[in-house]
């Protein structure tokens, strides 16, 4: 597809979500689309800064009566051009860690849920041990004990063929009349094998660089201190009489230092 065409496609993206209102856009994976520009050397005379450019454009011409929500994914926040995080645009940052472990379990018994799982494997057991796994990791490890189970009914029925082809004709047929078609089913020993080959595709320092990330965006949009109005007294006036030579205004001026960070003195006609 010629960069061009993907600029025609966003624009038409954004109409169908104009035309089909209230809906949500979702971008995956959002860095390969709106990396921060000036650093896309060698892609066509900067063709993904146009693509981001016009992507911008897109988002401040949406109506405000429009129900369009937009959301965005990426696991490189560092690489996303600062104008699409401005306010109006993607302008809240949702930081979502690791899965826990009440987390892990829900993750592993939803991925096993249509699979033959053996009473004796357990899900919390294994939750509980895949601390800093994300889920991902947590499919993967279902998929190959999963892949395991099935390789094993596949040797154990190949195995009964030969041993069939083995026996004579009458053996063969009491065998093939007691023979069943097991169900291959999922247990410890499979998970045990699979978590020999378990990673973790996300390390500590990439948990850390993304924390900090956040803590940064957040101080950066923050006002930094609490904000609160001031609060104006309210102000009353009440003549005082004094004779001559009192220094009354010398004591009100004390006073007004004293109880007020900011006061006026008003001198009457007569004083001047």
């Amino acid at each position: 597809m010629w960069f061009a065409e993907f600029e025609a496609n966003v624009r038409d993206v954004f109409d169908k979500a104009r035309a089909a209102a209230p809906c949500v856009m979702f971008f995956d994976e959002l860095d390969s689309i709106a990396k921060a520009r000036g650093n896309s050397a060698g892609d066509g005379g900067g063709s993904s800064d146009r693509v981001l450019n016009q992507i911008l454009t897109e988002m401040d011409g949406m109506n405000a009566k429009k129900n369009v929500f937009i959301i965005g994914a990426t696991n490189r926040p560092d690489q996303i051009d600062g104008a699409l995080l401005r306010p109006g645009r993607l302008d809240q940052l949702i930081y979502i860690p690791l899965p826990d472990e009440p987390s892990r379990l829900s993750i592993l018994k939803a991925v096993l849920k249509k699979s033959p799982v053996s009473p004796r494997v357990d899900l919390t057991f294994l939750a509980k041990n895949t601390h800093g796994f994300s889920s991902a990791d947590l499919t993967e490890i279902c998929q190959r004990a999963s892949k395991l189970a099935i390789r094993e009914s596949i040797e154990a029925d190949i195995r009964r063929q030969r041993e069939k082809g083995e026996a004579g004709e009458g053996e063969a047929d009491a065998m093939e009349a007691e023979e069943e078609d097991p169900v291959p089913e999922i247990t410890q020993e499979h998970f045990e094998e699979a978590m020999k080959f378990a990673r973790r595709s996300v390390s500590d320092a990439d948990v850390r660089r993304y924390e900090t990330f956040a803590q940064n965006l957040q101080q950066s949009r923050s006002f930094g201190s609490v904000f609160k109005f001031i609060q104006r007294a309210s102000l009353a006036s009440r003549p005082v009489r004094a004779t001559p030579r009192s220094k009354m205004t010398r004591a009100a001026t004390i006073c007004a230092h004293a109880l007020c960070e900011r006061w006026v003195m008003i001198i009457l006609h007569r004083r001047l």
